[in-house]
């Protein structure tokens, strides 16, 4: 086995290793991803339930409390009826007192009368004046009439009226007791702070409690309190909330209200966080493809203008030898043609010199007519091609096309497309080169009616060292390809190819 078949039984090994690598880490890229996805989901749907348990003991513990608020709303209820017909039955005793004959037995009324010790009563004639007065909080002898604060301290509940004696009345005026009124208080204090407890639960669900119109909200929990001012936030999250569950409706206190809730963030963020995590070990392994890709193209890169140098080194030497050669054939009376053929192989040889010393280096750009470059270069090719091999390039050679190129090597890549196309037809055939011009770009076409490239293997074989030809190192496309887009930042690409009938590759280049 020669060296060359021996380069590209190892080179293609190399890539079917490298696809067979590819495939399977890419398999185990998914193994990974598809496990963790579903274990975090499994831990996710387990912390869902147990959420979703503590947010239904949480919601059985209000409808608890408030029926434990409601019972005490209607025991106090009660409490303010019972004193009621008892500062009632405080009047009407008084007022029988009052009217008694001297002999009448009204010890009962008396002792009704004595035992009010906490209801504050005021009796008053028509106009105003206090006849009397207990369980005040002031001095009936310091103040002799209703006063405007009184009339409004006894006016929470209608005062009785009462005719002692024809057209005389009497009105007595009562209100709850002390004792009541801070019951009263302690159940205000019992309902704000049901409200609160709520809002500041302990399950950490965003809370909304609102009265019975459903808009205005009375008390909110774990909701940021600059965004629940806006109105607007303020009805969305309210429609996302009922959405989401049902509102508890309650009446407490004797006021209908409604309690919006829904997940807690925590839970909320936890459903999102297997994508997340997703997103950002996918980011991590691009950003490390994509580093790691740099650096082995670097390497790469590095090798190749390396080779390059060193060969447009090494064809220096003889070359130079046999330019001294010619000169000294010349003047030996040697066949002018013999000279001529062996002048031209020389030139070859300077131009595959100039073209290795130019990888790597910045391309000398000038512009210059593609139609007569790629003539020029079809020309040479042709005396060194079978002769059934059949040539057809448009537009017609004295057309002008002008493009930013360095010559010498963009004629190496037309060289490396029509020698791979002239391979490809096995020595016989057509090639058809069509370049067109549009308005910031110029295309050219190259099709050959060959045997065809499989779709999969359009950018393999671009490769390095990657050839389906018994003969070859598998180096021209690459070198074709780097030109093009490092050299003249173009592209070049397979653009269609139908197996066992023709291929088409593509140039584009900027003008």
């Amino acid at each position: 086995m020669n060296i060359r078949a021996l380069f590209k039984s190892k080179t293609t090994d190399i890539y079917k290793q490298k696809k067979a690598w590819k495939r399977l880490l890419f398999f185990i890229a998914l193994l990974i991803v598809g496990i963790t996805l579903w274990y975090t989901n499994s831990l996710v749907r387990k912390i869902a339930l147990d959420e979703r348990s503590k947010i239904t003991t949480w919601a059985n513990a209000i409808q608890q409390r408030a029926r434990l608020v409601n019972y005490t709303e209607n025991f106090f209820k009660q409490i303010s009826t019972e004193e009621q017909d008892r500062a009632r039955l405080l009047a009407e005793a008084t007022i029988k007192v009052a009217q008694s004959e001297a002999d009448e037995d009204v010890s009962y009324y008396m002792r009704i009368i004595s035992n009010n010790t906490s209801i504050p009563v005021i009796l008053a004639d028509q106009e105003g004046n206090i006849n009397n007065a207990k369980n005040v909080d002031f001095d009936p002898d310091t103040v002799p009439k209703m006063t405007s604060q009184l009339l409004k301290e006894f006016s929470v509940y209608e005062p009785i009226v009462l005719e002692y004696y024809r057209g005389n009345y009497i009105y007595f005026y009562y209100k709850d007791s002390k004792l009541f009124s801070d019951l009263k208080v302690v159940l205000n204090d019992l309902v704000q702070s049901f409200f609160m407890e709520v809002a500041d639960n302990s399950a950490s669900v965003p809370v909304i409690i609102t009265d019975s119109t459903r808009q205005t909200i009375i008390q909110y929990g774990n909701i940021d309190s600059t965004l629940i001012s806006d109105s607007t936030f303020a009805r969305k999250t309210i429609g996302e909330m009922s959405s989401s569950n049902e509102p508890i409706e309650i009446d407490i206190a004797g006021q209908k209200t409604f309690i919006y809730y829904q997940d807690s963030y925590v839970l909320t963020q936890l459903r999102y966080f297997p994508y997340v995590q997703l997103v950002i070990v996918s980011l991590f392994l691009l950003v490390s493809y994509l580093l790691f890709s740099f650096a082995r193209r670097s390497e790469q890169n590095q090798v190749w203008i390396g080779l390059a140098k060193e060969t447009a080194h090494q064809l220096g030497t003889p070359l130079s030898s046999m330019i001294a050669w010619v000169e000294y054939l010349k003047s030996q009376n040697v066949n002018p043609d013999t000279i001529q053929e062996l002048q031209k192989d020389v030139n070859r040889l300077n131009t595959i010199t100039e073209r290795f010393s130019k990888i790597g280096s910045i391309a000398n750009l000038k512009p210059d007519n593609i139609v007569e470059v790629v003539y020029n270069s079809v020309e040479y090719l042709k005396t060194r091609t079978s002769r059934m091999v059949q040539f057809q390039i448009t537009p017609s050679r004295d057309s002008v096309i002008l493009v930013n190129l360095n010559t010498q090597l963009f004629d190496w890549v037309i060289e490396n497309l029509v020698k791979n196309a002239v391979d490809a037809m096995a020595g016989k055939g057509k090639i058809t080169i069509n370049i067109m011009e549009e308005e910031k770009s110029v295309t050219i076409d190259i099709t050959d009616s060959g045997k065809g490239i499989h779709k999969q293997m359009y950018k393999t074989i671009f490769n390095p060292g990657y050839t389906s030809k018994q003969r070859g190192w598998g180096l021209g496309l690459s070198l074709a390809k780097r030109i093009i887009s490092e050299n003249h930042n173009g592209r070049i690409f397979v653009k269609s190819s139908i197996p066992g009938k023709e291929t088409t590759f593509r140039i584009i280049l900027k003008k």
